[in-house]
């Protein structure tokens, strides 16, 4: 049944609805990331992290070379990956940044150079051409309502891209969001299927043919070397191993950032109050790129507030009431600089952007009120 079928509903504990894409709810009302959360404080957590240091024994090398690859932003999680593999695990990993073109802030920049201070740690970032992420930005928000449909595959394969080719046998990653977000029930520690699929930050699936939708649309396979996967003997020789480390570790936002704090890594605080957000720890790294955050509440009634507020809800930090508030007071809010700088890259004139929002505002839970989109359901 598709999203416009359901009337929104929000999970009986904390409050994400039923709209987010993929959503899985149980008979008792409950969303499937409560349950997977639930898992998590009755899971063996030791015992995973043993398992985690019998997979780094086997691919570490003695040899001083990379033995594995951390893809990286610079932010909490970042820095908590690092900290884990290298310093606890006694790993030499090589870093790497999937980097935007939008207006990096200071935080960011600081925070992306800290990683490699702190760690001692080489570090790649691959930046993309301007001109191919405009046009597969251009198509993604417009078609799709995903502006950075294309970079979000990219953090995946970028990094399996460079092991084959720089014979690193082991690829870590951060959280498995579609476990998080309870998008899946399903708890392993390979990240393969989503190398291979390509997936966005909240679980979704892109395409069986991650680089067929772009071509269709015009883009040369030539122009997507992010996307595009090494030959299969190349694979075959490196195997390179994709994996989760929030499998292995509890993963918990505070926690990451206080334990990234340690080492150097910067929030937001000082430089910049967005609007629309409840904290400021969580991708802070570009203005433009919370356009993209924000695109879920005309498609899908919510955004980042819920996000957040949801996950303090689980961990009994706040109320499911201060949650409400928090969310009917931020969710639905743009933050201006974000937008600034995403039409000043684009080249959009603000009404243009606002025309290709409009198309995507669904009917089924808003309504339009003199000239303003109002949620149908409330909490």
């Amino acid at each position: 049944m598709g999203i416009s079928e359901i009337p929104m509903r929000h999970c009986q504990n904390c409050l994400m609805p039923n709209t987010r894409p993929g959503s899985i709810f149980d008979n008792e009302g409950i969303c499937q990331a409560c349950r997977n959360y639930e898992t998590g404080l009755s899971t063996d957590w030791a015992k995973r992290f043993g398992e985690l240091k019998v997979l780094c024994r086997k691919h570490k090398r003695n040899n001083g070379y990379y033995d594995c690859i951390i893809p990286v932003s610079g932010g909490k999680d970042s820095h908590f990956q690092v900290h884990i593999i290298k310093e606890q695990m006694g790993m030499n990993p090589l870093l790497i940044c999937v980097a935007d073109p939008f207006t990096h802030t200071a935080t960011g920049t600081h925070n992306l150079y800290n990683i490699g201070e702190a760690f001692n740690c080489d570090t790649v970032v691959f930046r993309m051409s301007p001109d191919l992420f405009r046009r597969v930005t251009k198509i993604g928000f417009e078609e799709l309502g995903e502006p950075l449909r294309f970079i979000e595959a990219a953090i995946y394969t970028v990094p399996f891209n460079y092991a084959v080719a720089l014979d690193i046998p082991l690829i870590v990653f951060g959280e498995n969001s579609a476990f998080l977000y309870g998008t899946t029930a399903e708890d392993g520690y390979s990240a393969k299927k989503y190398v291979e699929a390509g997936h966005s930050a909240s679980g979704q699936k892109l395409g069986t043919n991650i680089t067929d939708f772009w071509e269709e649309r015009g883009i040369p396979l030539s122009a997507m070397n992010a996307l595009s996967p090494p030959s299969p003997e190349l694979i075959d020789l490196v195997k390179p191993e994709p994996i989760f480390l929030s499998y292995f570790v509890p993963w918990d936002d505070e926690h990451n950032e206080a334990i990234a704090k340690r080492y150097g890594f910067k929030d937001l605080h000082h430089e910049w109050k967005r609007e629309g957000c409840i904290e400021d720890y969580a991708q802070i790294d570009s203005m433009g790129y919370f356009v993209h955050l924000w695109m879920k509440y005309p498609k899908f009634g919510f955004s980042r507030a819920t996000d957040i507020a949801s996950r303090w809800v689980r961990k009994g930090e706040i109320s499911r009431e201060e949650g409400k508030r928090l969310v009917k007071e931020y969710d639905h809010k743009l933050d201006q600089r974000s937008l600034e700088d995403f039409i000043d890259f684009m080249g959009y004139q603000p009404r243009q952007f606002w025309d290709i929002v409009e198309r995507f505002w669904n009917r089924e839970i808003f309504d339009c009120v003199d000239g303003e989109w109002k949620l149908k359901d409330t909490i």
